[in-house]
């Protein structure tokens, strides 16, 4: 299965993710905010990264425009509570593959991670 990196500030969100991963069988190492998250990509390499756009230190978005620039190959998911957020994602649809509006189920983040991976499996 994948290795995927996933960045969230909010506790229960990044165990709750973190848990529904590891029960399809991946590999989650799970931060609490984009600047951590770069400094994971520097060290170790992932399938996916998984990043929420409103956190501390380093946003979701920014985090994808620099793994983009250092990590081309890596596919990113945004996701976001925040319609206005979401709606500031819009414009990386080069960057990020998908985001994912919260409140969101165990059906639909497996989905959305399946879908992602099946997509990069295709193109690479």
């Amino acid at each position: 299965m994948a290795r995927i990196l996933v960045a969230e500030d909010d506790v229960p969100m990044r165990e709750f993710i973190r848990r529904v991963l590891q029960a399809r069988g991946h590999e989650v190492v799970a931060v609490g905010d984009g600047a951590e998250a770069l400094v994971r990509l520097g060290r170790d390499s992932f399938d996916l990264l998984l990043a929420d756009i409103s956190m501390p230190n380093m946003d979701g978005v920014e985090l994808a425009l620099k793994a983009a620039r250092d990590w081309p190959l890596l596919p990113v998911m945004l996701m976001s509570g925040y319609a206005e957020q979401r709606n500031r994602a819009s414009g990386l649809d080069q960057l990020a593959r998908a985001v994912l509006a919260k409140p969101f189920s165990m059906t639909d983040l497996s989905a959305a991670v399946d879908e992602v991976l099946a997509a990069q499996q295709q193109v690479g």
